[in-house]
């Protein structure tokens, strides 16, 4: 995950201050020292780290602060506080321009990303109940346009092409195809570059002219650093941009982009790709962000993530098999679809405060035994997944030779069925008690 080795060292930089009980002015200088060293070791921009350092020493060596009963958790609250406004404050939603179609211009270097994290921007907001056209006006990068046709075809979106005409020319025919057609909203996949140049910032501003776009989205790789900073300057000086898109959070990233590139540009980061999945972008919200960067965990994250992982209607069926007392192998295997579908547990763990994510590395739901779950699952009959207690040894012998794994591994999985089945039961009865919810499980 980005920020994990900032997170650490701004966690060891706070131990000490914790351990401290009344702080001076000389321990708050002391910790500052330790914070800028590891802002400047996740390549957040020079000038960025001076101005923030500052800021944030002037709040901390106030009276108010030393003179309090918890000094070292006011300071980290003003971390907190500070890192919020460096990274925009508040989540920004896309901009809707007044007529129809919104135009969204997609711009940035060469492999940050556009044309899937385009695509991925289009579904989340046709999921928002938009009817988005994805436009190909990238001409130049070999296959980009089949690459967009490919993932447009993956997520039911249309894609509007015309070869290799003018990009302006194809920005113009797609909106007035829009127009015909019913979609909302249009997003141009543009051309980027190795590097800024002028030729590909002329294309962008006639572009720009020719649609009048409603939104400028600037798609950066976070992994890229401070050149992600130098880049978003320059286009944000060229084509005004309205916002940014960081991809690839989940790599391991320094992070410095994502704590640089708002005071850099006065632009808000309004999106981010969390992964490779078409599914795996996210509304980026600065609060959140810092919470995590400062080991606070980002429970409300978790909970969306939860809730987009399971199925309204077979929530509700499930309920009222608890009801009855019932959970069969086939609620087992719903639940474990929905696990799988939340992602790795090292990502979950970094969203749970207190939760060392490190520690679990390279943790991932297990696809492997997944698999042999499922096609166990899958040789038993109708009747054996409703009433497990129907398999007895030789029905064992049989599902195992037609899955293609052992006894020993139905037998381990029929335990792990009993224990989520215990589990679920316990929740389940506590919930109805207290009147409790449990976002994203199905009960």
């Amino acid at each position: 995950m980005a920020f994990e080795n900032l997170s650490e060292k701004l966690s060891a930089a706070f131990k000490r201050l914790r351990g401290k009980g009344r702080l001076t002015e000389a321990d708050v200088k002391e910790a500052m020292r330790e914070v800028r060293l590891a802002l400047l070791e996740a390549d957040v921009s020079y000038k960025v780290v001076k101005s923030f350092i500052n800021t944030v020493t002037a709040r901390a060596t106030g009276a108010e602060v030393l003179e309090s009963l918890s000094p070292a958790q006011m300071v980290i609250k003003i971390v907190n506080e500070e890192l919020c406004a460096l990274m925009g404050s508040e989540s920004q939603k896309l901009i809707i321009g007044p007529k129809s179609p919104s135009v969204v211009m997609l711009v940035g270097l060469q492999g940050a990303g556009k044309t899937t994290n385009g695509a991925k921007l289009a579904a989340f907001m046709k999921r928002q109940g938009k009817r988005p056209l994805l436009a190909a006006c990238d001409i130049y990068r070999p296959a980009a346009i089949a690459q967009l046709e490919t993932v447009g075809a993956k997520l039911d979106i249309p894609v509007f092409q015309m070869g290799q005409s003018d990009p302006v020319d194809i920005a113009k025919a797609a909106v007035e195809h829009a127009k015909r057609f019913g979609n909302d909203l249009v997003f141009l996949d543009t051309a980027g570059r190795l590097h800024v140049d002028e030729a590909l910032m002329d294309e962008l501003r006639r572009i720009k002219a020719a649609v009048e776009p409603s939104e400028i989205l600037l798609v950066v790789d976070a992994m890229t650093g401070q050149d992600a900073v130098n880049a978003a300057s320059a286009f944000n000086d060229a084509l005004d941009i309205t916002g940014v898109m960081l991809t690839k959070l989940d790599g391991d990233a320094r992070g410095g982009a994502a704590l640089s590139v708002k005071a850099v540009t006065g632009k808000p980061i309004k999106f981010s790709g969390t992964g490779e999945k078409l599914d795996a972008i996210e509304v980026f919200h600065p609060d959140r962000m810092a919470s995590r960067i400062l080991g606070m965990g980002d429970m409300l994250s978790f909970i969306e993530k939860a809730e987009q992982s399971f199925d309204e209607k077979k929530a509700a069926e499930m309920l009222e098999r608890l009801k009855q007392n019932r959970f069969t192998l086939n609620d087992f295997r719903d639940q474990l679809a929905q696990v799988k579908n939340m992602g790795s547990i090292q990502e979950l763990a970094g969203m749970l405060p207190g939760v060392d994510a490190k520690a679990l590395a390279g943790a991932q739901i297990n696809e492997k035994d997944l698999a042999h779950i499922e096609a166990i699952l899958q040789s038993m009959t109708p009747d054996e997944r409703e009433n497990p207690s129907l398999l007895n040894s030789s029905r064992k012998k049989r599902i195992a030779q037609g899955s293609g794994t052992s006894v020993v591994e139905i037998n381990r999985m029929l335990k792990q069925y009993e224990v989520t089945k215990q589990l679920t039961k316990q929740m389940s009865g506590s919930k109805r008690r207290r009147g409790m919810k449990f976002p994203g499980l199905p009960f």
